[in-house]
């Protein structure tokens, strides 16, 4: 199985946009010497997506297409998938599920600050209310590798970056 031949883990930094995961990733990567992969610059760059969403202001993302472009990578280890999705990635590509969350007045700030207005920023302020990528995580992987953090101020990113560290120092491949 792959999972066992990895010398190195997978992590998935997720959460509402806006809640600090291309922060947390890049700052991780950094810390750990594991790869960050954007997903939505992975679409961009590699053409995965079937179009644009004028609805949402966004690419369609084509799941199967980012799949298939990550595949290999994630067989060998080492990487921190970065994307506020987390339903369509194999449950057998993460280690760790980290699910980023933002006080509603720091998301919206942040979120009004990247020209997110009307539908767009109401749909992420409610997801983020609902704890709808939480749930999601849940729903998709063991319960027991996903953990909810705390990401509304610079200390909250860098403690989280720490512990995260620490858990990559420690991890082991699987038996």
């Amino acid at each position: 199985m792959a999972e066992n031949r990895r010398k190195k883990p997978n992590i998935l930094v997720t959460g509402t946009p806006g809640t600090g995961k291309t922060t947390t990733s890049s700052s991780l990567a950094e810390a750990t010497q594991l790869r960050h992969i954007n997903i939505g610059e992975l679409i961009r760059e590699k053409n995965l997506h079937d179009g644009w969403d004028d609805q949402f202001d966004c690419h369609v993302i084509n799941e199967d297409l980012v799949c298939d472009e990550l595949e290999d990578l994630m067989e060998e280890g080492g990487n921190i998938v970065d994307y506020h999705g987390c339903d369509f990635f194999p449950m057998r590509w993460f280690d760790r599920v980290v699910v980023l969350q933002t006080d509603n007045t720091v998301l919206y700030d942040r979120l009004s600050e990247r020209g997110y207005t009307g539908s767009k920023l109401s749909n992420n302020i409610e997801c983020e209310i609902f704890q709808v990528l939480l749930e999601e995580a849940k729903e998709s992987y063991p319960e027991e590798i996903v953990v909810a953090l705390r990401s509304d101020t610079v200390d909250d990113i860098t403690r989280n970056v720490a512990s995260l560290t620490d858990w990559v120092r420690s991890w082991q491949p699987k038996a």
